[in-house]
């Protein structure tokens, strides 16, 4: 099998955001996402070209176009929900996002009305209609295909930075888990979810998806839904590893580290130096490890199984990351990541503030992400 990879211009960016539509008075979900597609569908009957349909009728995607920043980017996401309030805010509906939304049941959700959503349920099953999850995904042109595999691997290394740091699903079923990021380890139980193989050839992974195909276990090179993988139809490397992310503004954050190490492991490439990896062992010791203890795991940084807690090392990471940042015009959003460390936290530790503060009652803590969501960053003092 032969997998062309589309020519896209090096360190574009483009971000897809998952939100849940919940009810301005219960905070439970609302399963009116048809409604608002049709609303805001063109006038030719086509679909929006940034505001998408997902599995579930509580939940609606907004995208944007190709940017060269990431401000570009997140101005266009902007724009799409601003567009969605119009519909939504006579419907007495607010968006929210975390990776999961803390007490609603997922035997209660409606699945959209599309074959593929229907196979995928058929075929899943039990854990297909548990996914009531949400997430964030950041794709980052690359120019060339030969370094697709080699950033890939590279960005294995900082997996459990990005998960500490959108970590956002610490409640299940109105249950605190535990763990800081339980969607992490729900997605994965999907065929062909979870850590991607490290290949070091293309053919290798051509000859995967060849036998994955053959088998009838995908039908579609898009049913691989790995936390990091190549997009072959935008020449792009897609980060899929973060939890829903609440705010705009750590959306931002997270958006600009993504894309600064992209760019950073481009130049390394294109200098002639080997790019970082370390065992697959160790990435998915570093994924549970920060989906239970988010920004206090202590993570392997690399083969010699050096240990460091995650914020000492994202201080170090930033710090080097400086001259990309600059260069992507993202410096400022990349200081976020400091504001997430150093302020409130990050979103689960936030949600359970809020549940402590209120005696355990969660829908206080979707009143909360529905506000963080409204004014676009972290809402710290509530007394």
């Amino acid at each position: 099998m032969h997998i062309p990879f589309a020519a896209s211009e090096r360190s574009t960016i483009g971000i897809e955001w998952e939100l849940a539509l919940v009810d301005q008075d219960s905070g439970d979900l609302r399963q009116v996402a048809q409604t608002v597609l049709d609303a805001v569908a063109p006038a030719d009957g086509g679909e929006h070209p940034h505001i998408k349909q997902e599995l579930l009728l509580n939940t609606v995607e907004v995208v944007s176009g190709v940017c060269h920043t990431v401000r570009e980017a997140t101005d266009d996401l902007g724009r799409s929900i601003e567009q969605l309030r119009g519909v939504i805010d006579p419907l007495r509906v607010e968006l929210m996002c975390a990776g999961t939304h803390p007490f609603a049941r997922w035997t209660q959700q409606k699945v959209t009305d599309k074959e593929r959503y229907a196979t995928l349920i058929d075929r899943t099953q039990w854990w297909g209609r548990q996914m009531l999850i949400y997430g964030v995904h950041v794709h980052v042109g690359i120019e060339d295909r030969d370094k697709v595999l080699p950033i890939s691997r590279a960005m294995l290394t900082h997996y459990g930075h990005f998960l500490a740091l959108s970590a956002s699903s610490p409640f299940w079923g109105g249950q605190d888990t535990g763990y800081a990021s339980n969607r992490a380890l729900m997605f994965q139980q999907l065929p062909t979810a979870g850590l991607p193989f490290q290949f070091d050839h293309w053919h290798e992974l051509e000859q995967y998806v060849d036998d994955m195909m053959h088998t009838g276990v995908i039908d579609h090179f898009d049913e691989i839904r790995w936390d990091i993988r190549p997009s072959p139809k935008f020449g792009t490397l897609e980060m899929r590893i973060c939890d829903g992310i609440p705010s705009m503004s750590e959306l931002a954050s997270i958006a600009a580290l993504t894309h600064c190490l992209v760019e950073h492991h481009s130049r390394e490439l294109d200098a002639g130096r080997e790019l970082p990896s370390i065992p697959s062992w160790f990435v998915q010791e570093n994924k549970w490890r920060a989906a239970r203890y988010g920004m206090d795991a202590i993570l392997i940084l690399d083969r010699e199984a050096r240990e460091e807690l995650v914020t000492d090392d994202l201080e170090r990471l930033l710090v080097q990351l400086e001259p990309v940042a600059e260069d992507l015009a993202c410096a400022e959003e990349l200081q976020g990541i400091r504001e997430i460390m150093r302020a409130g936290g990050a979103s689960y530790q936030r949600q359970r503030a809020v549940a402590a503060q209120n005696g355990g009652e969660l829908d206080a803590v979707v009143a909360a992400l529905v506000e963080e969501m409204r004014v676009g960053h972290p809402v710290l003092d509530r007394t």
